[in-house]
């Protein structure tokens, strides 16, 4: 466990000793501002929710999660710095994922200083805090499904440009899922329970239940073994690539 933590500390470091990192949390926070009170109408709806706020992230994640996750892998293989990481004492399995941990962590940092909507829908009524603090815990959960997925791909690839476009295609597809564009079309070619199926692995129907403040068993287990099995696809490639 200690040396989890001593390489997720190192990663999380890295993050931060780069103005990329601000940059990023600038772009995100701005983004889902714009799109919460421009795009989404936060004032001209009237109501003390933040559904509004919640509606666009699946799409930001869908672009910023990947470019978070795009170096985790592909840096320490182009750089040779993986061969450095693997003298020290710990497993692939805990390097994948302290690796994680950190990127996760940051990504809830940037979520995290976006409390001035929360502490805006407050002032300006009695939303049920409740469903907003359910919301925010699904945004978190969904945003670490995404970075298990983009660092899975960045396993495969020492180019960051080639992670980031397989990570971004990977999460649009269970984007699109559960889309009435894909869905629609599916039913008159398929059978009833292969579309369920299709339409189950969709981020957008399970997040929108966390949003509504329904916590499911069906969700909460779907977005977990979604990064356990990534993190364990990014383990094996990582030893594969490793071995090679």
């Amino acid at each position: 466990m200690r040396a989890i933590i001593t390489i997720m500390k190192r990663e999380l470091a890295a993050y931060f000793a780069t103005p990329l990192a601000y940059l990023f949390i600038l772009l995100f926070l701005a983004l889902a501002g714009g799109f919460t009170f421009y795009i989404g109408g936060f004032f001209e709806r009237g109501q003390a929710d933040l559904e509004s706020f919640f509606l666009f992230h699946p799409w930001l994640y869908l672009f910023l999660m990947p470019a978070l996750a795009m170096r985790l892998w592909a840096e320490e293989r182009r750089s040779g710095t993986i061969e450095l990481l693997m003298t020290l004492p710990v497993t692939m399995s805990q390097a994948v994922l302290a690796k994680f941990l950190a990127a996760w962590l940051f990504a809830g940092i940037a979520l995290a200083l976006t409390f001035p909507v929360w502490i805006t829908v407050n002032y300006l009524g009695q939303p049920d805090n409740g469903v907003i603090l359910a919301g925010y815990l699904g945004s978190w959960v969904m945003a670490g499904a995404f970075l298990a997925i983009g660092a899975a791909m960045s396993a495969l690839s020492k180019n960051q440009v080639i992670a980031f476009v397989l990570a971004a295609a990977a999460c649009f597809f269970f984007l699109m899922t559960g889309v009435d564009l894909v869905v629609s079309p599916l039913r008159s070619i398929a059978p009833p329970y292969l579309v369920e199926i299709i339409a189950s692995f969709s981020f957008i129907s399970h997040f929108t239940q966390l949003t509504k403040g329904v916590v499911s068993l069906s969700t909460v287990l779907f977005f977990g073994s979604v990064i356990i099995v990534s993190l364990i696809v990014n383990a094996l490639l990582a030893e594969l690539k490793k071995a090679s």
